[in-house]
């Protein structure tokens, strides 16, 4: 669930469980509500309603994943909760204590741990170090104990584990990404998909000591103080974009994507463009109806005429148009200006703390 995902930015998914409420206009259209393993078990949506927990057999996948990359001397990239959200907190602290701990020992894997409610982080590790404490029957106790105190503390967070943030505008990123950079994590990221609007990374500063200034994707220096020559603070490290799938999908302006793209370039941070999704710009140099103006990929039917007037001449723009036409996602593809944009950060040394 599943070894051979389609993602183009994870090797593999795991869901540890299913289910979750919406919490972002991203959530508005949401595909894990409607994909087949939630139709099929009949999982319920929304606040209130019961997670259901995956299978054992399921669960064991991280392991062998785990196995295999020791054996072949690769890591695998798996993406946590495609269907959940792992910070959930109606999700029983019993079961994110497991989730946990199969991160912890599974240290070749490098866990994509996405949330929209990252905020939400400190409460739910603590929940889970409360729940340890006071089992003496959870086999893993000691061990996982360590390593929880460990990242709580900020001095040792897992260098597995890649922990990012959901935003899709403007107001989620000034919300949320504070929030991600005060989290300790080996690396930080931020899925912007679907993006619902202009993002300007830039906006968001921050000021962590005297002389240091810093946004969203890098910091610099400023002052006197040469002691402190060399701190690093936390930026995003990778940024994933990516327009909305769906029946109900919602256009993505290719502006939003190009302005973060060169924001990432700027800045040196990893970019990745994963899809256009149902919405993609005119690319066929803006083909209008030589009899009404309408845009080709907008009215053209089955027979190659205009939806519109039902002409059959084509003529080309003045100037290429860029607003977004549905075209469907396989036809609009990953390609920005012509260009597939697939970087990735440079993973931690090492496995888990």
């Amino acid at each position: 669930m599943a070894e051979n995902t389609r993602i183009e930015w994870c090797d593999a998914t795991f869901n540890p469980w299913i289910g979750c409420t919406k919490v972002s206009p991203g959530c508005d259209h949401c595909y894990a509500e409607r994909s087949t393993p939630s139709r099929t078990l009949r999982v319920p949506w929304g606040p209130g309603a019961p997670r259901r927990r995956t299978s054992a057999a399921n669960w064991h996948h991280p392991h062998r994943w785990n196995r295999h990359a020791i054996d072949h001397g690769i890591r695998y990239r798996v993406f946590c909760a495609s269907l959940a959200d792992w910070l959930d907190n109606e999700v029983p602290v019993e079961w994110l204590a497991d989730l946990l701990n199969l991160v912890r020992i599974t240290p070749n894997l490098d866990w994509l741990l996405l949330s929209k409610r990252i905020g939400n982080w400190e409460t739910r590790l603590r929940a889970v170090l409360t729940y340890i404490l006071s089992d003496d029957a959870v086999s893993y106790r000691a061990d996982l104990l360590s390593w929880l105190e460990g990242w709580l503390g900020g001095g040792r967070p897992p260098s597995n584990v890649w922990l990012g943030a959901t935003v899709v505008n403007q107001a989620e990123a000034e919300r949320d990404i504070p929030k991600l950079l005060d989290t300790p994590a080996a690396l930080h990221w931020l899925s912007m998909e679907p993006l619902l609007g202009p993002v300007d990374l830039t906006a968001i500063k921050r000021t962590v000591a005297p002389g240091f200034f810093g946004d969203a994707l890098h910091w610099y220096h400023r002052g006197c103080c040469h002691e402190q020559d060399g701190i690093e603070y936390p930026a995003i490290d990778w940024i994933i974009v990516g327009g909305e799938s769906g029946p109900r999908a919602r256009p993505m302006h290719p502006d939003w994507a190009r302005a973060l793209r060169d924001q990432c370039h700027a800045a040196d941070v990893p970019f990745l463009f994963k899809q256009w999704g149902e919405w993609a710009p005119d690319r066929d140099g803006a083909e209008t109806c030589g009899n009404c103006g309408q845009t080709k990929f907008d009215t053209i039917n089955a027979h190659g005429e205009c939806g519109a007037c039902g002409s059959d001449r084509w003529q080309r723009a003045d100037t290429p148009l860029d607003t977004p036409c549905r075209i469907g996602k396989r036809r609009a593809g990953r390609l920005l200006d012509g260009r597939e944009h697939h970087a990735f950060p440079i993973p931690p040394s090492g496995g888990a703390s």
